[in-house]
């Protein structure tokens, strides 16, 4: 599907493509040879793709024309942003949770250290920036969009990081997180799209619910991963259990225990590091309690939002797209 959207979206894909290897340029030999590796390790890609194809879908609705057919030049820049500053996180990410390694390959960190990690980290995220501030258009009210992102990414790691200490997460403390973490993000990439159309307000609000909700149901799934054998995800199983990270697989599971059970579960999760042993029976229970279930059903929630939301789009072949790309993220093995 994915290579799909790439033909579908064509020009506007090699020109965003462009966009981003270009931005990323550099004359120090080090930094252009790391930053050409991680391009060409690729990922899914997700977020300029949406990006892209929520601008083309609203290019009918909206103020601002494109040219030659193709989307005008600030979709194309947003889009770019989106994944620079995707993969601006993932850097910095790599080296809060000492990973190894990433889509299967070794980490910047593990190769070049921590440090390095985050200095190419803030290379990407100044890179995006530039990107949004170019538009002469809407540049002022995207970076706006794209600072309170940041701003939530920075909180959701830090809220993680206190509750791993205490133990005591919440549902609602885990639907922040993840929002902070992964939504926010997947809102910003749609609502700049929708605003560099001139899409009107409700057409922009359309594109939060679906970009919101398919964020959530992505962080669900992933988070399903880490219960989950036989899967080529890029990383070990029980590598958020080695982080004392709960997630929803564990908080649904945790709802048919009773408050001993509970909190002799919870004191294990903070335990992990000075006690491993501890980790194959909280995975144990929650395979034993249903959590998997309770997390499957909470993500199918959220992709039914999601699909919901588009239902004022006009009909094409990019809404169509973006309906497949909200039921791929329920479904995904990867």
């Amino acid at each position: 599907m994915l290579e799909s959207i790439k033909t579908l979206l064509g020009q506007d894909w090699v020109r965003a493509m462009e966009m981003i290897r270009m931005s990323l340029k550099s004359d120090i030999r080090l930094l252009d040879s790391t930053n050409e590796a991680i391009l060409s390790s690729g990922g899914k890609q997700l977020r300029p793709m949406i990006s892209l194809l929520v601008s083309r879908a609203l290019l009918p609705c909206g103020k601002a024309g494109g040219q030659g057919g193709l989307l005008p030049e600030d979709s194309v820049r947003f889009a770019a942003a989106a994944e620079l500053l995707h993969n601006a996180t993932l850097l910095h990410d790599d080296v809060a949770d000492s990973s190894p390694e990433r889509r299967g390959a070794p980490t910047v960190m593990s190769l070049l250290g921590g440090p390095a990690s985050v200095l190419i980290g803030d290379y990407w995220l100044v890179r995006a920036m530039e990107n949004i501030l170019s538009s002469s258009s809407y540049g002022n009210i995207v970076i706006r969009i794209f600072a309170k992102t940041l701003s939530d990414l920075a909180e959701g790691e830090m809220l993680q990081l206190q509750k791993a200490e205490s133990g005591d997460t919440t549902e609602e403390d885990y639907s922040r997180i993840i929002y902070s973490k992964t939504a926010s993000l997947f809102e910003a990439t749609g609502v700049s799209a929708a605003i560099s159309v001139g899409a009107p307000d409700e057409m922009v609000e359309a594109v939060r619910e679906y970009c919101v909700s398919l964020g959530m149901a992505f962080q669900i799934r992933d988070d399903m991963f880490d219960y989950s054998e036989g899967l080529e995800i890029g990383k070990p199983i029980g590598a958020d259990l080695d982080e004392r990270k709960i997630t929803l697989p564990l908080l649904g599971a945790l709802k048919s225990a009773g408050k001993e059970e509970e909190a002799r579960i919870r004191e294990m999760i903070v335990g992990i590091p000075s006690n491993p042993e501890y980790k194959s029976e909280v995975r144990d229970f929650v395979m034993s309690r249903g959590g998997l279930s309770y997390a499957e059903a909470r993500l199918l929630d959220y992709s039914e939002k999601s699909t919901s939301a588009l239902g004022i789009f006009p009909e094409s072949a990019e809404k169509d797209y973006l309906v497949k790309i909200a039921r791929f993220t329920a479904t995904r093995n990867k």
